[in-house]
């Protein structure tokens, strides 16, 4: 099976407005010819809450933008990134706010449809966190019709949590739909001391997005390999599931960006290739 590695979108390019992680308004477009150059295959696609609706994922323009961008560059768009509920998640206390959040992301699905995107990435992390049953509750009430969508849409709707795994697995079995599945950040699991086994016995059949990063314990984003993340335990238990997803390079970022950035990608892919490939 061939590796399939991708960036979070905005990792080669100078940084929108300052930010640490944004969809690059206005110069999206020449991250792709970066991609193709350093030999990647995809760009994992952001949407913001803010300026949401002039997010080329938002309109049927903007996605054929896309569409013509990556055959071009035969740099694919399979997985998004919709930090957008990060700022509006679906289990706030406002009901007019959950449904708002819930027509954007049918509206992203069915747009992501036409770019054959196999993975929608919902982060319920840091300020949309899950951290009371009350809104486990109204998170499970508020995106389970959205998932008729995605399984029309052959599209998962890939969970990112900052949940224990057995809590992620109790929440996992609320949804009856092999659509909702799990993206895993083995940066963010390291920061929380998470067991990388513990965590996919409990749920590595259900992984289909991956985010590649490091974190120490209890802190932040650092080198890959320099943090606690441990990536040879991750890749080799992997082996287990067969899993054929992408492994998106979220990794720590400086205002240098793509030089740091490259050697970070060698470095994955000499991990990747001696505790996954073989």
């Amino acid at each position: 099976m061939k590796t399939k590695i991708g960036v979070m979108q905005g990792r080669l390019l100078p940084k929108f407005k300052g930010l640490y992680q944004a969809h690059p308004k206005g110069y999206w477009q020449d991250e792709f010819e970066i991609a193709r150059g350093i030999g990647l295959n995809g760009i994992e696609f952001i949407l913001d809450y803010d300026d949401a609706n002039s997010n080329p994922l938002l309109s049927n323009d903007g996605i054929n933008n896309i569409i013509e961008i990556s055959n071009q560059n035969n740099i694919s768009v399979k997985t998004i990134c919709a930090d957008y509920f990060m700022e509006a998640p679906l289990h706030s206390n406002n009901f007019d706010k959950n449904i708002k959040s819930q027509n954007i992301l049918i509206k992203l699905i069915n747009n992501a449809q036409k770019l054959a995107v196999t993975d929608i990435v919902i982060p319920c992390v840091d300020k949309s966190s899950l951290d009371s049953k009350s809104k486990v509750d109204i998170f499970v009430k508020n995106l389970s019709p959205v998932i008729e969508v995605a399984e029309e849409k052959s599209i998962n709707l890939s969970l990112e949590t900052d949940l224990s795994p057995k809590s992620f697995t109790n929440l996992l079995k609320r949804f009856d739909s092999s659509r909702v599945t799990v993206n895993y950040d083995i940066g963010n699991s390291a920061s929380l001391g998470f067991d990388i086994a513990e965590e996919l016995d409990a749920y590595g059949h259900r992984i289909t997005d991956i985010h590649i990063k490091d974190r120490i314990l209890n802190g932040g984003p650092i080198l890959l390999g320099q943090g606690n993340a441990d990536f040879e335990r991750f890749f080799h238990k992997l082996r287990e599931f067969n899993y054929n997803g992408p492994f998106i390079m979220q990794a720590y970022r400086d205002d240098e960006g793509l030089e740091i950035f490259k050697k970070q990608l060698l470095w994955i892919k000499e991990v990747i290739t001696s505790f996954y490939e073989n």
